[in-house]
């Protein structure tokens, strides 16, 4: 393409760093799942959207999406994520909507590597009328070929860090040719830097659609399943997202609780499950009494152990039982992890300083008290304890949030608008 000028020499250098790279990336056992997708050994299914969750928090956002577009009309939709846990939540609520909607056409793949010519590949295969980039997906590859194709591209719930913005303003013309042809960003600061990446054009602002997800009916059900192993009178701190960073503030933590709370049960959820090993390592060393949670389902486990959990999707009904909660990738500088889920369970959660992935959920939260915010894991034990010696009103707190919440709900309704008059506009 003329247009792209100098930036051709520039792509056809990307192009061939990622071809020099493709044959060790399967080294990786993280990119080793779904390697002949990511490699295209197959052609990708075509589809009328396209929509590209990265991981987890993204891959929750994708299924309101496609749970909403498809009550609305039949598309064909395939989704796309980069991780072994987003594709199993996209997998599970993908089931789950086509229980409902026999007519429904969602397929699941992971994400290609981004070098131009796969993703030239790519785009061609699946020829998208429209192209769905949750929060900050700015692949140069994949805009690039989507913009050959004629492709109407949309940025949802977009957010982007000052840090983000300068690393790519490396090349900012690139940016302005491959730009998405509408940008709906969680705030008027992530607006603002949309529009000095790409033009102010066609960016605007939409309520976050992570608060839609969020609702307090029915929580009191959802740690049913853990009541086997919990009792009913058990001590409960969880120890939600925890990343490898905070790993030692944490480890002190618990030894901290437990030398004051002997009989506290403490539910431990590392963020990536790697660190499972590390963790039965640490706690050894420790001299603390541990589980596996996949090895506990009969009989309330003993007062003062730590269930060390390696399954998913069972955190948020620990927060449903837990008398205090910590919330991980506050304790070192990694932006934070989603403080509201315990919250909308009931339980005030404790974190660390660092929390800007959240900044979007509002000071208010922590003027109100309905989040403990402090600086050290020394307060943040102090402020666990405290908490298990005097559990918070877990009704009070939810029509807190509930109160809270419903303020701010409507960004999936306003994003599925934007998608289907852009499809229109293709028709």
């Amino acid at each position: 393409m003329d247009e792209f000028g100098k930036y051709n020499f520039i792509l056809k250098l990307y192009d061939g760093l990622w071809k020099a790279l493709l044959p060790f990336l399967g080294i990786n056992s993280r990119l080793r799942e779904g390697l002949d997708d990511r490699l295209i050994k197959k052609n990708p299914p075509q589809a009328d959207i396209w929509i590209q969750a990265a991981s987890a928090g993204e891959a929750y956002l994708a299924c309101s999406l496609v749970e909403r577009l498809l009550s609305q009309k039949k598309f064909s939709i395939l989704v796309t994520t980069n991780t072994r846990q987003g594709f199993d939540i996209i997998s599970g609520e993908i089931a789950a909507t086509a229980e409902n909607n026999r007519t429904a056409t969602t397929r699941i793949s992971y994400f290609p590597f981004d070098s131009p010519s796969l993703m030239e590949r790519a785009v061609k295969a699946v020829s998208p009328k429209l192209m769905v980039l949750l929060e900050t997906e700015l692949w140069p590859g994949l805009l690039f070929a989507l913009k050959k194709a004629e492709s109407k591209v949309v940025i949802i719930n977009g957010r982007m860090s000052d840090k983000t913005l300068k690393r790519y303003l490396v090349f900012p013309g690139f940016w302005k040719i491959v730009a998405p042809d509408r940008i709906l960003a969680i705030s008027e600061k992530d607006a603002k830097r949309f529009a000095a990446l790409f033009g102010d054009k066609n960016v605007t602002t939409m309520p976050n659609m992570k608060f839609d997800r969020l609702t307090t009916t029915n929580t009191g059900q959802n740690g049913s399943r853990l009541k086997p192993i919990l009792g009913d009178n058990a001590s409960l701190l969880v120890l939600g997202s925890v990343r490898q960073e905070e790993e030692e503030a944490v480890a002190n933590i618990i030894r901290d609780v437990l030398s004051k709370k002997p009989d506290t049960v403490t539910g431990l959820f590392p963020r990536h499950m790697h660190r499972l090993e590390h963790w039965s390592k640490t706690l050894d060393g420790m001299g603390i009494a541990w589980r596996y949670r996949s090895n506990l389902e009969n009989g309330p486990v003993p007062s003062g152990t730590v269930i060390l959990w390696d399954r998913f999707g069972e955190l948020s009904h620990a927060y449903t039982l837990a008398k205090a909660v910590f919330v991980g990738g506050s304790l070192a500088p990694l932006g934070g992890q989603n403080f509201l889920e315990p919250l909308i369970c009931g339980v005030p959660p404790v974190i660390g300083p660092w929390w800007d992935n959240f900044k979007w959920a509002g000071n208010e939260l922590m003027e109100q008290g309905l989040v403990l915010r402090v600086d050290n894991w020394q307060q943040v034990s102090a402020e666990l304890i405290r908490q298990l010696d005097n559990p918070a009103p877990r009704d009070a707190i939810q029509k807190a949030v509930t109160d809270y919440l419903e303020k701010r709900k409507g960004g999936t309704g306003q994003a599925c608008s934007v998608i289907t008059n852009l499809l229109e506009e293709t028709a």
